[in-house]
């Protein structure tokens, strides 16, 4: 009987509580499914472009797969301005092939289906212009070098993560703390606002925030070595940027848990589908409707602009527009912060 009974307690307290029920039942079913997608999408070929190659050659080279354009001129800077992923030049029967490489896995991929198909156009055709028997190829990489490997663009992304996520998460249990235990009930019977209610507590965890973050880039650039091809200011602008973001973000959902619990509950829903678009997975292949999903996540653009600093070594004007989604998003959860606290808190 008294185990019937804890069992029935049990089962009524989560029939009631309908948000853990549906994050319960729904959460699993929205990870599963961006991640269908995401492991489903088209796989794209590299883009290669190529000047000066024998005919013949050329038509090895689309026979591995590649795609590839043709040009009567082109340098290095050609490689950005179209956005290949390669571009191979013959001049004196000397190939020059030039990576992109921002991601290390499919150059080096590209690099050896090259290589591969120089090596079988010398084989199947006589010494012409553009191409020897044994061709020589020189590299040249426009990020990162020979040595580059996944983790060299991983880790920008990791650093923004690992500052979005626990400056979300502490500062939506701080203040939920601060609800469940009247603090925040006392203070609203003061003339306060709610603007300088918000204004306070974001200053408040903000300073906690700014440790954190310092902490986190200055460990992974000092001690773990990780590669930093740009300004370390940036780099701290990017992430002060995201921890503001994540801690309006935290602040303003807290207001809608009534426990620690419940608060946790939102980190498979706003949490963990912004790590599917960081960058992580490749997003060249993505469908344009879930390319449009990933346009929403704060994270996204963080995540773009600490690779863009940390590992392409580009400049504030490159991460301009990056910046300005992140302060628009932080402006946003702020102003809806405020809003927030006039529907459910009476101040």
């Amino acid at each position: 009987m008294r185990l019937r009974a804890l069992i029935s307690r049990i089962c009524r307290q989560m029939l009631r509580d309908k948000r853990t029920l549906a994050l319960l039942l729904l959460a699993p079913l929205l990870v599963l499914t961006l991640m269908y997608f995401l492991f489903n999408s088209k796989n794209t070929e590299p883009k290669l472009g190529v000047n000066g190659l024998d005919t013949r050659f050329v038509q090895v080279l689309k026979q591995t797969g590649l795609t590839v354009t043709e040009y009567d001129r082109a340098d290095p800077g050609t490689v950005l301005d179209d956005k290949l992923d390669a571009l191979l030049n013959s001049a004196n029967g000397k190939l020059t092939l030039t990576l992109e490489n921002s991601d290390p896995g499919k150059a080096k991929q590209l690099q050896m289906k090259v290589s591969q198909a120089a090596a079988s156009a010398a084989v199947i055709q006589q010494p012409t212009a553009g191409l020897t028997p044994s061709p020589e190829m020189e590299t040249h990489y426009i990020y990162g070098s020979s040595d580059s490997d996944f983790f060299d663009v991983l880790s920008p992304i990791l650093i923004g993560f690992f500052v979005f996520f626990f400056v979300f998460l502490i500062s939506g249990i701080g203040l939920l703390r601060e609800r469940t235990t009247g603090t925040l009930e006392r203070l609203m019977s003061t003339p306060i606002r709610r603007g300088e209610v918000v204004a306070g507590y974001l200053t408040g965890y903000g300073i906690f925030a700014v440790i954190q973050t310092l902490i986190v880039v200055l460990y992974a650039v000092g001690v773990l070595d990780i590669t930093l091809a740009g300004s370390i200011w940036l780099v701290l602008l990017v992430n002060l940027l995201l921890a503001l973001v994540a801690l309006s973000l935290g602040i303003l959902l807290s207001t809608f848990a009534s426990s620690e619990f419940q608060m946790v509950q939102f980190i498979p829903v706003v949490v963990i589908p912004q790590v599917f678009f960081a960058g992580i997975f490749p997003q060249d292949g993505m469908a344009d409707w879930l390319r449009v999903v990933g346009y929403i996540m704060p994270l996204h653009y963080g995540a773009d602009a600490l690779k863009n600093v940390m590992y392409k070594g580009e400049g504030l004007a490159k991460i301009g527009l990056d910046l300005t989604v992140l302060t628009f998003f932080a402006g946003a959860f702020i102003l809806l912060n405020i809003f927030a606290l006039k529907k459910y808190r009476k101040l």
